[in-house]
């Protein structure tokens, strides 16, 4: 299945099919004439599928730098090494970075490339749902700060995107509930169609048959969003819904307790249960989301005093001049971005 992500200069492929990845050099060859690929992946994803990757691009020649796994290596103290790797592999502006990994691969990586020599040709594979349906598509990369999350990032779109649902196969249950944060979230903001049929399933396993699809549809839902608004200042920050919280909750343990779909789980509910008590989202939608999260395993909060995030929220890229944008529900399927200010969470107490 391919998609394309149109963008005039920017623009690029989207291509989603089980084993894809076994022919990355033949789809790679159609967007990349140079002869030198440095493929940045981490201890998880390269010894599963480093091989597999490298021998698809026999053509080339390849370098590798394997990074540690988790949230922590998405920091700004990781790119010194990354760009001497580069350095060392004599990497030009006309050679080739592949993100092979989950999330914080896929932005540190682009972040790397969108800067090393001012840009080099970026190619994402990502290989976690969560990246696949979200983090992959739509050109943003960044670091994380100690005082928040991607608080140094950029706008840089990738050459290609391969998308082999195959490998999630080899990923632990808790990162597919993970990717099924974001989802949930797709079809919250912009398909009850898409909703109503996940939470049709008991669980992911039965959900499993239809996966394509359903990558492809959250994968589709943000290719228009983007084109819409590239550079996140209108319809593109209805992505952002739950993340206001989650970022924050994500930040609060040091990204040590709640994973990012988990972190966007509890935001989705909580914030829609906030909105319908003030009467800006229609009632019974917070209960919908909670029973979708608890079909795939994602809690619904943290046990967490809202004035111990509140203070985080305040630095949140989304927080402009006092102000949040905060992205509410008219009801399921149907988005809005809400202008507000950190008082919007005053009343609750945990979330």
């Amino acid at each position: 299945m391919k998609l394309t992500v149109n963008l005039g200069k920017n623009s690029y492929p989207i291509y989603i099919e089980h084993g894809i990845l076994k022919s990355a050099g033949q789809y790679i060859s159609q967007v990349f004439s140079g002869r030198k690929i440095m493929i940045i992946s981490d201890d998880n994803v390269y010894p599963l599928y480093g091989n597999t990757l490298t021998e698809a691009l026999c053509s080339y020649e390849c370098h590798s730098l394997v990074l540690p796994h988790g949230e922590p290596t998405k920091s700004f103290h990781s790119l010194p090494g990354i760009y001497s790797a580069m350095l060392k592999a004599k990497l030009t502006r006309s050679d080739l970075v592949i993100a092979l990994g989950g999330g914080v691969i896929g932005d540190l990586a682009g972040f790397a490339a969108a800067t090393y020599l001012r840009g080099v040709k970026l190619v994402q594979i990502p290989t976690t749902l969560l990246a696949q349906v979200d983090s992959s598509v739509g050109g943003k990369v960044a670091v994380d700060l100690p005082e928040g999350k991607n608080l140094a990032g950029a706008f840089y779109h990738p050459r290609l995107v391969l998308i082999d649902p195959s490998v999630l196969d080899t990923l632990p249950a808790h990162f597919i509930s993970d990717g099924m944060g974001e989802v949930i979230k797709y079809g919250c903001i912009k398909d009850s169609k898409l909703f109503s049929r996940l939470c049709a399933c008991a669980s992911f396993e039965e959900l499993k048959p239809a996966l394509v699809e359903i990558i492809a549809r959250c994968v589709d839902i943000k290719r228009a969003v983007v084109e819409a608004d590239q550079f996140d200042t209108g319809e593109r920050m209805l992505l952002n819904f739950g993340h206001t919280l989650a970022h924050t909750i994500e930040q609060y343990y040091h990204y040590e307790r709640e994973s990012h779909g988990e972190a966007v789980a509890i935001g989705m509910y909580q914030i829609t249960k906030t909105a319908e008590e003030k009467g800006l989202t229609a009632p019974g939608c917070a209960e919908k989301i909670k029973k979708a999260l608890d079909i795939y395993q994602l809690p619904s909060s943290c046990g967490l005093d809202i004035s111990a995030l509140t203070q985080a929220m305040s630095l949140d890229k989304k927080n402009l001049n006092g102000h949040l944008n905060l992205v509410l529900l008219k009801e399921i399927g149907e988005s809005y971005v809400y202008p507000t200010e950190i008082t919007f969470f005053n009343e609750k107490g945990t979330v």
